[in-house]
């Protein structure tokens, strides 16, 4: 069964588009250990190995970098193939990842299973948005969100069996266990997995959408691809230079460990912030996709990027209080996990469904190059102490929410008007130009 109908009427519930939604969840929640489970397992290899912290944390750099940079090309096999062989291919890279992991004794070996993590995590990362986004033309921000949602949940439900693993049975144990165990199940997930068939275009409210499908190539020699890219670079560049220094920032107010108390139980304030965060970081996925569909994604994108911008100044301002310390930083994440759910639904509305997978692939590579810029924080830091950090990363947000509204909405308007005037071309003389919607 390589495609199916939108509503897969007649055969089993996961065929229809929220079954294959809810299989791509799945996935995604099995796969996120690759991830937000490692840090569990540094400190042991390092007691094992002496091989010191930087070089493993090397690992885990080769392992985004190889996760965010293949993406276009697992995205194109998708819309090639469709996304049962690509997702049975990340399970398998997946899954054997963590089991060289478990048997590896010197760093290149711990090196190579890094290139198939980043292999695996971005196969199935990639393929189930992609998927996400062809299913729900009409439902991209809501689709795409609960997907990117599904990546974190995965960690906290198997986060404390991991953790009680490693100190029970060893982190090898512990790292062949859930690699066997998690790349089976992908496997037989990926099984289930079908592309939709062709469909009519449909309403979609207030939004923009193309009736052009734009193949990756032509998307990025289209300027207003790289207005979209810079602005997914502002605000993940923004964000993550605050959130990754949110323990440090803490620490030198003086707050990390001060004890607060939350429903009888006391915790360290920055384990308290960094858990509530994570909450906030998961929900705001499918929530500001829900709103991005129903008032356009423009219009979100220019609401959400500048309360991000006033929530790090906020943090600035008062966060040396450890109540607003708090509610500033569960702001920021708030505010910027959805990043993973807007972007790719636009890449979608502007450059059409049929090569959504390649696209929202191409348009992903901008948190590898968000993430290059972290380290700007530190040389911030140093020269204008944390203050510096936060009106940077403010500014560039505020930017971009700013942008988004006056600059990119214009552009996108005029891009899907000729565009739609030239399927209509086509449509009279279907001999070459870009391919009509599907």
């Amino acid at each position: 069964m390589n495609a199916i109908s939108q509503k897969g009427e007649g055969g089993p519930f996961w065929t229809n588009r929220w079954g294959q939604l809810v299989l791509g969840m799945l996935c995604m929640a099995l796969v996120a250990n690759l991830q937000y489970a490692w840090t569990l397992f540094v400190a042991p290899m390092n007691a094992r190995h002496h091989w010191g912290q930087a070089s493993i944390q090397l690992a885990f750099s080769i392992f985004i970098l190889t996760e965010t940079w293949l993406v276009p090309i697992e995205g194109w096999l998708v819309d090639k193939f469709g996304p049962r062989p690509v997702v049975m291919g990340g399970a398998v890279c997946a899954g054997l990842a963590w089991v060289i992991y478990s048997y590896a004794d010197t760093l290149p070996m711990l090196y190579v299973g890094s290139v198939l993590a980043g292999l695996g995590a971005g196969g199935v990362y990639g393929t189930c948005v992609g998927n996400a986004l062809k299913w729900f033309p009409d439902r991209r921000g809501l689709a795409a969100g609960l997907t990117a949602a599904g990546f974190g949940a995965g960690a906290a439900v198997t986060v404390i069996p991991i953790a009680n693993m490693i100190s029970r049975s060893g982190y090898e144990h512990t790292f062949f266990f859930f690699g066997i165990l998690q790349g089976v199940a992908i496997f037989i997930l990926a099984l289930l997995l079908v592309k939709p068939a062709p469909r009519a275009a449909m309403a979609v409210g207030r939004r923009l959408v193309s009736r052009v499908d734009y193949t990756p190539g032509q998307m990025v020699r289209q300027p207003v691809f790289w207005v979209i890219y810079v602005a997914f670079v502002a605000v993940a560049a923004g964000g993550l230079m605050a959130t990754a220094e949110i323990g440090p920032i803490a620490k030198d107010w003086g707050l990390a460990r001060m004890p607060m108390t939350v429903f009888g139980a006391t915790l360290p304030l920055l384990t308290l912030t960094l858990s509530i965060d994570s909450i906030c970081n998961g929900f705001t996925r499918p929530l500001c996709g829900f709103v991005s569909d129903k008032i356009g994604r423009e219009n979100a994108m220019f609401f959400i990027f500048v309360g991000e911008g006033l929530a790090l100044l906020g943090m600035m301002q008062y966060g040396t209080n450890p109540y607003a310390f708090m509610t500033f930083a569960a702001l920021i994440f708030l505010f910027w996990g959805e990043i993973f759910s807007i972007f790719p639904a636009i890449c979608a509305d502007t450059f059409g469904s049929k090569y959504a997978a390649a696209n929202a692939g191409t348009l992903y590579t901008a948190k590898g190059t968000a993430a290059l810029l972290v380290p700007v924080a530190s040389v911030l830091s140093a020269a204008g102490g944390w203050s510096a950090v936060f009106i940077v990363a403010a500014i560039i947000t505020i930017a971009a929410g700013v942008s988004a509204k006056f600059i990119l909405a214009p552009m996108r308007h005029r891009l899907i008007e000729r565009s739609d005037e030239h399927s209509t071309t086509l449509a009279a003389n279907p001999a070459g130009g870009l391919q009509t919607g599907e």
